[in-house]
């Protein structure tokens, strides 16, 4: 099932297509959209999209001995925040609906 990778431009070229609007008035409306997605995540709020999932952030924590797997070095990694994604129902039951692949 792993297909193309969309990117920013393909999201607006999609919009595009759905609705009679200039290109470059979309892109700006997905980058408004990103960056305040990313604003809020900064300041600790999650963001709840109904029917499509949620965002939220969460502390890792560190590690004292941790391995750099390139160079075999040993080192330490301090705990950090992650943004995590967790789908809503409605997503979750619209792609329940695909057949798995083995």
């Amino acid at each position: 099932m792993a297909g193309k990778k969309i990117t920013r431009a393909d999201l607006v070229e999609a919009v595009y297509q759905d609705i009679a609007c200039e290109r470059k008035v979309i892109q700006q409306v997905v980058e408004s959209f990103l960056e305040q997605l990313k604003k809020s995540l900064a300041e600790a709020n999650p963001v709840e999209l109904r029917g499509f999932g949620s965002f939220d952030i969460r502390l890792r924590s560190g590690r004292e001995k941790a391995r750099n797997p390139k160079t075999g070095e040993i080192l330490s990694v301090a705990p950090r925040y992650t943004a995590v994604f967790k789908p809503g129902q409605e997503l979750k039951k619209e792609l329940g609906s695909y057949p798995v692949e083995s």
